[in-house]
């Protein structure tokens, strides 16, 4: 790694209620420091709990959202539970490829989180696409390629064998930061690394 900037491996998927949080604190560490952002988003269930632990898990998280939620002064208003985050992820490559991963990633879970609509209905991330400068039809090629949607599955496999164990989760060399609530151990990191901006 270059000794004068950090590459931070993000591992996120769109249907975390922790990623929402962290979409809204996390850009800091590539605002404030140098560092290079290493995007890894995933589908399907990869980074969180399987539906049988979920199910129970869920009033819990839901309140410990809100929690977090009303200290940063956001509005949460889930999505169905059924939401598949699949076509979302595999369409941040292409944002990722255009420039546009930060609004992308910002206003998908704006949609999802705070309007609750369901981004695994197509025409939800294509009108994500049209507010941010995405081309419809681009997109639309872009969520359902099945070459793109494997890319996630991989991710995960590179997760797990960094020693990740859900979402969000910050890589940076041998350290793993697990969770939105982590975000100041990630900047605490990068300021002992002197990687500063300002």
């Amino acid at each position: 790694m270059n000794p004068d900037s950090a590459d931070i491996y993000l591992y996120f998927n769109f249907r975390s209620p922790y990623c929402y949080l962290a979409s809204k604190t996390m850009w800091r560490i590539f605002d404030e420091y140098r560092t290079n952002l290493i995007w890894r988003p995933l589908g399907g269930w990869d980074g969180r709990s399987p539906p049988d632990v979920a199910v129970k898990k869920l009033p819990i998280a839901r309140q410990d959202m809100a929690r977090f939620a009303r200290r940063l002064g956001i509005p949460v208003n889930p999505p169905p539970k059924t939401t598949d985050p699949t076509l979302a992820g595999a369409g941040s490559l292409l944002a990722e490829e255009k420039g546009l991963l930060r609004p992308y990633i910002v206003e998908v879970m704006r949609k999802e989180w705070a309007e609750g609509q369901d981004i695994g209905v197509l025409d939800v991330l294509l009108d994500v696409g049209s507010e941010i400068g995405l081309d419809r039809e681009a997109l639309a090629e872009a969520a359902q390629d099945p070459a793109r949607q494997a890319v996630l599955t991989h991710n995960w496999e590179e997760a797990e064998e960094k020693g990740a164990i859900g979402v969000p989760t910050f890589i940076c060399e041998d350290e793993i930061f697990w969770g939105q609530d982590r975000i100041d151990f990630v900047l605490e990191y990068l300021r002992e690394r002197r990687l500063s901006c300002l």
